[in-house]
């Protein structure tokens, strides 16, 4: 079965806390039924600061400015022993601060309705033209702004969002509708976020990939936010989109959605189609959720601990046939989560690890890395979630003892050795498994490992129409081999000529 490989990735983080501090779904809520709660008086003094932010470890690992085997040597708590100096920038990808990621959601509005002020507007214009992946024509998009007037008249009178920086109301969202419950403010503040960040992203992945951004054949998006209005509520397509901010004229695009599953799924609908010959060069990317900022910094504050949920994550893999040098996606060794499985623990580890690799003639011990749930453990122990990442390397390492294929003893040594730290935002579908690839990919590319596998498992019972979960896997690999050297590849279209060739002379004969 042919494979599809892994040319790029990239991984970038939106520091949001004053989004976060209005606009994530806790907070949010809690303004709504108990403006003058105890909790939002105080949720501010626990804010991390854009320094803090970007001398926070596990962030640092993110977008690829530290190594997982020294994040594993960091004494915790990460929060508390930040790094000496902050970096904005990292392999993979970016820390971008507040002020810059509201003008860039400007820059990336194509319906006017994102306003700011004008000496905002200019301010940020400045900061945003010393970046290295903004071009020119992009930050022609940015608007000049608009008076303070007009915004808070905006705001007063036609349900605009106000957006905040230093405390100061300097822009606003606006409503796509009057009357349409998924055209208001919010709703669609929620979604062009989710894009702009996409964006970010993908701009990344572009550079990353050394390729040009017209290079790009299709887009798979796969976030959890749902575009359109009353009459298709998630008619899409953030995918086509993205790709039109980022340049990408060649490409067009659909979402994949499904959870926390929905990233793997969508890296391997683009796998696919690469491999089948359908398209070339496919980009998987996904932006962030505002919803998700802040989510458990109720528990956080009660705790006296730092609201660490204050980033928009994002990603982005870029998959192109297999050439015998990059690290592959083999999909013949795919993990899913069927109707019929059950939802017990036990069963669902199976099926998205032991039995994809059975099928290849694989054993547990034979991955050397698995990437499961990426939760950074320092925001999900405090809420009563527990230290996700660990529980699934436990439950792999349980799977493995009682199929016989590790001793019991050597369950702690299996799980130091294939597990890892878990360093990834709560941002939904973005910890599960993907924020790996980039690592796993560089890891095999070097020889530290030969095989990973990513995992991505979603709870769908939030929709409301199934009790069900779901879930998928891949395995990544050292290439495959390449062809023989001096053998060259057959293109269709010499394909296409050697048949019309044979059929010029088979004519020839029956003439003869």
């Amino acid at each position: 079965m042919p494979n599809a490989a892994v040319k790029g990735t990239s991984y970038s983080l939106n520091h949001t806390p004053e989004l976060a501090l209005h606009y994530g779904n806790t907070p949010f809520v809690e303004r709504e039924a108990h403006p003058d709660s105890e909790f939002l008086s105080v949720l501010p003094k626990h804010v991390q600061s854009y320094d803090e932010c970007s001398r926070y470890a596990p962030n640092l690992v993110y977008i690829g400015a530290m190594d997982l085997e020294e994040l594993e040597k960091k004494e915790q708590p990460w929060y508390e022993k930040l790094e000496q100096v902050s970096v904005r920038y990292g392999k993979y990808g970016e820390i971008m601060p507040e002020d810059e990621t509201l003008g860039f959601l400007d820059l990336c509005d194509v319906f006017d309705l994102v306003w700011l002020e004008k000496d905002f507007a200019a301010k940020v214009k400045e900061k945003l033209a010393k970046h290295p992946l903004i071009r020119e024509d992009l930050l022609a998009r940015l608007e000049s702004g608009h008076e303070l007037r007009e915004i808070e008249h905006e705001i007063a009178n036609s349900a605009a969002l106000p957006l905040y920086s230093g405390e100061k109301i300097i822009g606003c969202s606006r409503r796509g509708h009057e009357f349409d419950p998924n055209l208001t403010a919010y709703e669609l503040l929620v979604n062009m976020t989710s894009k702009a960040s996409a964006v970010l992203s993908l701009l990344h992945l572009i550079e990353n990939s050394g390729i040009k951004p017209e290079d790009v054949d299709f887009v798979v998006e796969c976030s959890e936010e749902a575009a359109g209005d009353m009459n298709q509520r998630g008619g899409g397509n953030f995918a086509k989109a993205i790709a039109e901010i980022a340049g990408c004229l060649n490409a067009s695009g659909c979402d994949v959605r499904g959870f926390c599953a929905g990233p793997v799924n969508a890296v391997l609908a683009g796998a696919s189609m690469v491999a089948a010959g359908t398209r070339k060069n496919v980009a998987v990317v996904a932006g962030g959720a505002i919803p998700k900022l802040y989510m458990n910094s109720r528990d956080h504050v009660k705790k006296s601990l730092p609201a660490l949920e204050n980033c928009l994550g994002s990603f982005g893999v870029l998959i192109v046939p297999d050439d015998g040098t990059l690290p592959v996606i083999r999909l013949d060794a795919i993990g899913k989560h069927t109707v019929g499985a059950g939802a017990s623990p036990q069963t669902v580890t199976s099926v998205l690890t032991l039995e994809p690799l059975q099928k290849v003639g694989l054993r547990l011990t034979d991955v050397d890395k698995y990437a499961p749930e990426l939760h950074n453990p320092e925001i999900t122990l405090p809420a009563g979630a527990g230290n996700v990442p660990e529980a699934n390397f436990k439950m792999i390492a349980a799977l493995g003892v009682m199929k016989k294929q590790i001793e019991k003893a050597d369950m702690q040594e299996f799980i130091k050795a294939r597990g890892m730290k878990g360093f990834a935002h709560t941002q939904g579908h973005i910890p599960s498994g993907v924020p790996y690839m980039g690592h796993a990919a560089e890891a095999i590319s070097s020889g530290k490992i030969t095989r990973a596998m990513i995992i991505g498992k979603g709870s769908l019972f939030l929709g409301r129409l199934t009790n069900l979960a779901d879930g998928a896997s891949f395995l990544m690999e050292k290439p495959s081999q390449g062809k023989p050297e001096g053998e060259k590849g057959v293109t269709r279209e010499e394909i296409r000529e050697l048949i019309l060739e044979a059929l010029g002379e088979l004519a020839a004969e029956m003439k003869k």
